[in-house]
C-alpha cells in the first residue's frame, strides 16, 4: 500500500527538512505535499487527501491547534505528526486531544521523524511492514552520494567506511579520496561536523542533559564527546551552553 503525506509549515526551511529527512521510500510514501498555513492545507486536504500530515503549532491565519481541531474531525482517518518549535504543555495537550500521533520539537532529529512516520503507518495499517530498499549503487559516485546521504540522515549511528567499500567493491581509500574532492572534507570529518552542529543546537535547551545529548549524536562515551566537541568548537558542551544561554 502506498501513502500520502502533507507537510504544513510557514517557514520553507522546516518543510525542506522534513522532506530531505524523511525514509520516504522505506515508508512507502511516494505522493509529498506542501502548505505553508492550515487554512490552505484545509483546502488542499479535500483535493488530495492525504494519509500523514505533518503540521506546526504556530502559523498564521489558522495556527495549528484550530487546524487539528477542524481537520481531525473533518479526517479522522488522516494521521498527524506535530512538529513544533514549542515544549509548550497546552500545545502538547491539544496535540494529544485531537489525536496526534507523535509531538516532535524543532530542530527536526531524523530517527524520531521516521519512527514517527512508522508509527503513524502503523496505526492505519497494522499489518505493515518495512523493508530496506536495496538500490544498485554500480559507479563510486553513486557510493560517494550515498555515504553522504547517510551521513545526513543517520549521523547517530555507528557508521564505517569499511561497510560500503566492502558492499560496493571500492577500495576505502578510493571512496575516501573521492569524497574529499567532491564535498572538500573528509568522510569522518563530514560526520563529525554534523554530529557537532546538531550538538550545538542541542545545547540551547537547558533541558537536554549533556549524557543525552552525547548518545543522540552517536557518542555512547560522554568524555569522549566533550573531547570531540571541544575538538570542534575550541570549548566544552558547558561552556558553549553558556556562552549561548547566559546560563550556569
Amino acid at each position: 500500500m502506498m501513502y500520502k503525506a502533507m507537510i504544513i509549515d510557514d517557514e520553507e526551511p522546516v518543510r525542506i527538512a522534513v522532506n530531505k529527512l524523511a525514509d520516504w521510500k522505506k515508508y512507502n510514501v511516494d505522493e509529498i505535499y506542501q502548505a505553508e498555513n492550515g487554512m490552505e492545507a484545509l483546502k488542499s486536504m479535500r483535493e488530495l487527501r492525504p494519509d500523514i500530515i505533518f503540521v506546526d503549532m504556530n502559523m498564521p491565519v489558522l495556527d495549528g491547534v484550530r487546524f487539528l481541531e477542524k481537520a481531525s474531525k473533518e479526517f479522522p482517518d488522516a494521521r498527524f505528526i506535530v512538529i513544533s518549535g514549542y515544549d509548550d504543555f497546552s500545545y502538547a495537550q491539544s496535540a494529544i486531544r485531537y489525536g496526534a500521533v507523535e509531538y516532535l520539537l524543532k530542530p527536526i532529529d531524523a530517527s524520531e521523524l521516521n519512527r514517527s512516520i512508522e508509527r503513524a503507518i502503523l496505526s492505519i495499517n497494522p499489518e505493515e511492514t518495512f523493508e530496506e530498499k536495496e538500490e544498485n549503487y554500480t559507479t563510486a559516485e553513486d557510493v560517494i552520494l550515498l555515504i553522504h546521504r547517510t551521513i545526513e540522515e543517520r549521523y547517530s549511528e555507528n557508521i564505517k567506511i569499511s561497510d560500503f567499500s566492502d558492499r560496493y567493491f571500492f577500495s576505502r581509500e578510493y571512496i575516501s579520496k573521492l569524497y574529499k574532492v567532491k564535498y572538500g572534507i573528509g568522510i569522518y570529518e563530514d560526520l563529525s561536523r554534523i554530529r557537532m552542529e546538531r550538538a550545538c543546537d542541542l545545547l540551547k535547551d537547558q533541558e537536554n542533559q549533556v549524557r543525552d545529548i552525547a548518545l543522540r549524536v552517536g557518542f555512547s562515551d560522554t568524555n569522549y564527546f566533550s573531547r570531540a566537541f571541544r575538538k570542534y568548537t575550541g570549548i566544552t558542551p558547558t561552556e558553549y551552553r553558556r556562552s549561548v544561554t547566559g546560563g550556569e
